[in-house]
This record gives structure tokens, C-alpha cells and sequence, in this order.
């Protein structure tokens, strides 16, 4: 009879093991549907319940600093960060991940308050509108020569090094998110730093060699 209730037990100890496995299954599964194709710009906002279901993680950088990003997104960018360092003796160190709309929005306030609404309309995303929030973008400084190079006017002028990491970005699935020449259609100014993640080598690499942007290319596909 003592062997008998052994078993039972065991078999519950079992039971509810598999049980809250399930449940954290579905917990990650959940938590890993996110849409790497979704569109935030200044038209389209972020839907309101993305925070609560992207799966973050932290990224500790050669600089001894800390971001969050999206698991996959982390992946990829170490995929790429490591690549770069390697066949091209080119360092790149995360600058700016993810943003929280709350984040955003003290930003706003802040330069609402010392630049007033028409500079702060022109150079801030409106809350809720950032691509940052979606954890799926990196913003990237270089390190040179042992010197860092974070400011944006001083990475523009790294043609050749910047050359070099946008080859790259579709193998790792990657796009240049905010090309030149496209500041009508993306609604903001060139930036040779941000990159944003969607998950699929193949469009991405349709992206970057038509030198189309984001919109453009969920436009075409959407006719």
C-alpha cells in the first residue's frame, strides 16, 4: 500500500511539473509573436498593447553599458556586431534600444520645455509614434582607432566604415531604416545608424539592394 501511494505521488509531482511547463510554454510562446513587419512612423502608432507582450532581453556592450532589446533582434545584432569585428575590423556599440512610450514622453516634455513645439515636432518622435519602442531597432556608435564616435554629424562623415555595416545588415535580416533621399516618404532625415530588425534575410536584402525604404516596399506589397 506504501509503494502504491508512492507511485500517486509521484505521478502528481509529475503531472504538475508538465502542467506549469505548459504554462510557461504558452507564457513564451505568447510573449514570442511578435510582428517584425509592423510599421510605426509618424502615421502609424504603436498598438497599445506591444509592450506587454514583447519578450526583452539585456545586451551588455564592450563599453561596459546596458540595453534592452528584443530576443531575436539581440541575436542578430550580436550576429552582426561579431562579423563586423572579425572580417572587417569594424567595432560598433549599441547606442540607443529600446524606448518606452513613458521614456519617449519625458523626452518630448523635456524638449517641449527648452526648445518649444516647433523644433521638438521637427527632431522628436511624438509618443508612441518612435520606432524605438518596438525593441526591434539598434542605433549604433563606432569606435575608431580606440576613440568613440557617437555624434551624428561625425558618423555621416564615416562613409567607408558605414559602407562596410550596411553590406551586412540584410545577412543578419537588418535594414537601413532611414536611407538618403527618402525624408518625404519616412518623415525623417537620413541616419547612416539606425537599423531596424524584421526578421527575414531575403526581404531584407530586397530592401537594401532596391534602396527602397520600409514603407515603400509594405506599399508595394500591399497593391
Amino acid at each position: 500500500m506504501k509503494v502504491f501511494k508512492n507511485i500517486i505521488i509521484c505521478l502528481i509531482m509529475i503531472l504538475c511539473s508538465l502542467s506549469l511547463s505548459s504554462c510557461n510554454n504558452v507564457e513564451s510562446n505568447e510573449k514570442n509573436k511578435t510582428d517584425y513587419m509592423i510599421l510605426v512612423n509618424k502615421q502609424n502608432k504603436l498598438p497599445d498593447d506591444w509592450e506587454s507582450k514583447i519578450d526583452l532581453v539585456e545586451v551588455y556592450t564592450g563599453l561596459d553599458e546596458t540595453y534592452q532589446l528584443e530576443k531575436k533582434t539581440a541575436e542578430a545584432y550580436e550576429k552582426l556586431r561579431n562579423d563586423l569585428r572579425e572580417n572587417d575590423h569594424v567595432i560598433i556599440e549599441l547606442d540607443s534600444t529600446y524606448r518606452t512610450v513613458k521614456n519617449q514622453q519625458e523626452i518630448w516634455n523635456e524638449f517641449l520645455e527648452e526648445y518649444g513645439e516647433e523644433y521638438t515636432k521637427k527632431y522628436v518622435a511624438v509618443p508612441g509614434t518612435s520606432e524605438h519602442h518596438t525593441g526591434l531597432v539598434i542605433d549604433v556608435k563606432i569606435v575608431k582607432e580606440g576613440k568613440i564616435i557617437s555624434d551624428n554629424d561625425e558618423m555621416t562623415k564615416e562613409t567607408e566604415i558605414f559602407s562596410k555595416i550596411h553590406s551586412k545588415l540584410a545577412k543578419y535580416g537588418f535594414i537601413l531604416r532611414y536611407p538618403v533621399g527618402k525624408e518625404d516618404i519616412t518623415g525623417y532625415g537620413s541616419e547612416v545608424w539606425h537599423f531596424r530588425y524584421i526578421d527575414n534575410p531575403s526581404i531584407a536584402k530586397e530592401i537594401m539592394d532596391k534602396k527602397i525604404t520600409f514603407e515603400e516596399y509594405l506599399q508595394d506589397k500591399n497593391n
